[in-house]
């Protein structure tokens, strides 16, 4: 058979490193599909576009590389963009590729074809971080190579590449793709900043960490600097599982408490990693930093957007590990670590009074289930709102869609992240959000993926009831009509269990025995605990 563009797209994602991609075929991308056969790229179909940008990001997450999204025209590339949108978000190197309408027709030329539209790369232009059509098969894999090395180059995010029909179609007069250099740009720090940096933080008395997302890429130099510098870390939600839950030094991430807030505001050099500060972070813009702030952040325009800084336009494991080799080691005097027990302490005080020992119990209950270094994936539900907080990810990274906040996101991504780890993978959605991933059962089926999926079932939209009533004294739209989930998910062929408060450890270390997709559907109606931003404006 005659090698055409789809071979070469298949060929260079290949000679990048690629070895799993993600997507669903349509008319238009079947030149690309039929490569897929010819290649040893895995393929994991999903049901819809947007899942299977959430599956994408999620095995993204996992692995730190690229991952590929092949999708078709029209319709297909644009149910892609809820998922892209929190790749961009928390910058995560998703590569989508779509086919396009025939090149005669590109920029409304020639009307009438099916999927049509007029720009639809206009469409992805301010979600991702770099966009093209491709209009030759010998571009191809300069510009694959070129994608691939920009969604990596800090900050990484997604990016997207179109290629017409009648290219993927096209005879490819070009050899056999066997190797593409690749070679993202290095953000450095300039050193005048480090210095400054430095000289800062050994003048500090009272020193303290915000580690963002960004500081999941510096794990180890997080560490050295905090010790040396007996600085206190506060991790944003983004950035949790960047440093140790249990270590002496962790203040956790309850950025949503005053105490905590109060605490990032009453250092004296807080030093913000890999962080935009922004509305999360800064409890609702009620933090007021009444020391210096120094900002480490690769993504340039959010680099002092929210509060003034020592500004350092820097990838995060570059300038952490410049400031660990630079500053003085201090004694350990246990002080910094009475501070941290002391701000937990309040916290927990005031949660205390607020009658939620039916979520607490159910916490406790999912974290002595969840075998430790499990990857978890978190929808927008009110257990997730907890986890944000009080989840110890026990070495086990855990994703979550607060980065742009689109309902969906848990099971789908769970499904990326279980094609790329042998053991097995958390899923927590509502009932709300699982309806937007129910059809993902028979993904899960199909491959034999090994995802446990908690579905709390309240009856509705959970936070949102909470949100309205609290601001309207009653909600609207936010109750729901449900299937059994239990029945369902048999008719999927997938094992589920009904649960309760008091089983749910016990099902779910069941469901964690077994080696492929299990659901357990918890009826409950959960609370959240009372925002404290409000107290503190």
């Amino acid at each position: 058979m005659t090698r055409n563009g789809g071979d070469v797209v298949v060929e260079t994602l290949e000679a990048l490193g690629a070895s799993t991609v993600f997507g669903i075929p349509g008319q238009h991308a079947l030149g690309l599909f039929d490569a897929l056969r010819r290649s040893d790229l895995r393929y994991v179909g999903s049901r819809t576009e947007v899942n299977a940008a959430f599956a994408a990001d999620g095995h993204a997450r996992t692995t730190g590389s690229v991952t590929p999204l092949l999708v078709s025209t029209g319709p297909g590339a644009l149910q892609t963009l809820a998922g892209l949108q929190e790749s961009a978000a928390a910058s995560v190197p998703v590569l989508g590729i779509s086919s396009q309408i025939p090149s005669a027709g590109l920029g409304g030329v020639r009307g009438g074809y099916l999927h049509e539209l007029t720009d639809q790369l206009a469409s992805f232009r301010d979600v991702v971080k770099h966009a093209r059509v491709v209009r030759q098969v010998s571009q191809i894999p300069s510009a694959l190579a070129e994608a691939w090395e920009i969604a990596l180059t800090a900050p990484f995010g997604p990016v997207w590449l179109e290629i017409p029909q009648d290219v993927l179609l096209a005879a490819a007069t070009v050899p056999p793709v066997t190797s593409v250099s690749w070679s993202p740009r290095a953000l450095h720090p300039r050193a005048e900043l480090v210095e400054e940096a430095v000289r800062l933080l050994d003048g500090a008395s009272r020193p303290v960490i915000l580690a963002g997302g960004g500081a999941l890429g510096c794990p180890g130099e997080l560490l050295e600097l905090a010790e040396k510098l007996r600085a206190p870390v506060v991790t944003t939600f983004g950035g949790k599982g960047s440093f140790p839950w249990d270590h002496p030094l962790s203040a956790q991430s309850w950025v949503e408490d005053r105490h905590t807030t109060e605490f990032l505001a009453g250092a004296d050099v807080l030093l913000v990693v890999g962080s935009g500060l922004g509305e999360l972070s800064s409890n609702y813009r009620t933090f007021r930093p009444r020391g210096a702030v120094v900002q480490i952040e690769a993504d340039l325009g959010k680099l002092e957007s929210n509060y003034p800084a020592l500004g350092i336009h820097a990838d995060a494991r570059h300038a952490m590990r410049a400031l660990a080799s630079g500053v003085a080691a201090r004694a350990v005097d246990g002080v910094a670590e009475e501070r941290v027990l002391g701000l937990l302490a309040s916290v927990r005080e005031r949660l205390q009074g607020q009658g939620l020992d039916l979520e607490w119990q159910v916490l406790d209950a999912l974290r002595a289930a969840v075998p430790d270094g499990t990857p978890t994936c978190w929808d927008m539900t009110i257990l997730a709102y907890w986890a944000w907080s009080a989840w110890d990810p026990r070495g086990g990274a855990q994703l979550t869609a607060q980065g742009s906040g689109g309902l969906g996101y848990g099971f789908p991504a769970a499904l990326g992240v279980a094609a790329a780890v042998d053991g097995p993978v958390l899923a927590v959605s509502g009932d709300g959000g699982a309806m937007y991933g129910i059809s993902e059962l028979a993904t899960a089926a199909q491959h034999g993926s090994r995802v446990v999926w908690l579905i709390v079932d309240d009856g509705g939209y959970g936070i949102l009831r909470e949100y309205m009533t609290d601001a309207f004294g009653q909600a609207t739209g936010t109750e729901l009509a449900r299937p059994d989930f239990v029945a369902l998910a048999g008719a999927f062929g997938v094992p589920a269990t009904r649960s309760t408060p008091e089983s749910l450890r016990e099902d779910l270390a069941k469901a964690f025995a077994g080696d492929g997709p299990h659901v357990v559907v918890l009826p409950a109606v959960l609370r959240m605990f009372a925002p404290t931003h409000l107290e503190h404006t």
